[in-house]
């Protein structure tokens, strides 16, 4: 793009935002908007829409572009928004990259193409064909729960790119984020890690990375914020004890299919998630009321040492 590279770079505390939807099965934008205020009031530094929690593989091109308008416009610039423009193909991610370039989005978050199984030289150049195309910032998502596993050579060839500025690893591997640091440290390129597992926030904080973008973020935003400006401040004993009381949590959270613990612990916070929007059998009925008593009763001591 014969351009220097681009000033903005993600940092700090951001929500991977879940979505709530009526009971029509659009997105309930009267709480879509409460949960935008509830996050920035309790000091995130951005937010990430239309993410692989928030239940993007269910919604429509549509969907997508009204929940960043939605979500840009309720942020009133008071943080970033990085909305996920992931796709199965690179014109659809380039098509919505380019419609949160018009509405004002900060940068965009692109993880690997899903369903067929790539090689690693199919995956870089899905990536460098979205990246070539468009004039916003780009974050990587590294996400081999659903999608290929970046490999660290690529993500470094990547890093060469003016718009390529961070990378969203949920790997939950510390062994990936080290190499993925040190093959762009070594290779003197600039971008800013983000891990996207809230039990890794403080480790990775201690190697070098910028900060994490979660789940967790949106749901317990004092914590994940506590943590994080402990570490700043260098109160790394408040921030280890921190990290270390939203565990428990966060298991029983993904003891239900994804992401319905995460939605459920949402509604602990005060919102109307909506219904799934992948219908339960009898036995996952069954499950869920056992999963989510579970749930409530690992945060419930969280919500209530916040509210002291």
């Amino acid at each position: 793009m014969g351009m220097e590279k681009i000033m903005f770079k993600p940092e700090g505390i951001y929500v991977a935002m879940l979505t709530p939807f009526g009971q029509d099965g659009r997105i309930h934008e009267k709480e879509m908007r409460r949960i935008v205020d509830f996050q920035i009031e309790h000091g995130v530094d951005g937010l990430f829409p239309v993410s692989s929690v928030g239940e993007s593989i269910h919604m429509t091109r549509e969907d997508k572009v009204t929940l960043m308008e939605m979500v840009h416009d309720q942020a009133k610039g008071r943080v970033p928004v990085t909305p996920g423009v992931g796709s199965s193909y690179p014109e659809e991610s380039i098509f919505l990259a380019k419609k949160a370039r018009e509405i004002g989005c900060d940068a965009v978050v692109v993880a690997p193409p899903h369903f067929f199984p790539l090689s690693q030289n199919m995956i870089e150049k899905y990536f460098e064909t979205i990246i070539d195309a468009v004039d916003i910032p780009v974050i990587l998502y590294n996400i081999p729960l659903f999608t290929q596993p970046l490999g660290y050579d690529l993500v470094k060839r990547l890093a060469r790119r003016p718009n390529v500025v961070g990378m969203k690893d949920s790997s939950g591997s510390m062994v990936d984020f080290l190499h993925f640091m040190d093959k762009i440290r070594l290779a003197e390129e600039e971008m800013n890690f983000l891990t996207g597992r809230e039990e890794m926030l403080l480790p990775c904080l201690m190697m070098g990375g910028k900060g994490c973008m979660t789940a967790s973020s949106g749901i317990l935003p004092e914590v994940m914020v506590e943590i994080y400006q402990c570490f700043l401040s260098g109160d790394y004993e408040t921030a280890k004890k921190r990290q270390f009381s939203i565990l428990a949590a966060i298991r029983s959270m993904f003891d239900l299919p994804f992401p319905l613990g995460f939605k459920v612990a949402m509604e602990m916070r005060g919102f109307d998630m909506g219904p799934p929007k992948q219908p339960l059998s009898d036995a996952d009925q069954s499950q869920f009321k056992t999963m989510k008593d579970r749930i409530q009763k690992s945060l419930q001591p969280i919500i209530e040492e916040i509210r002291q």
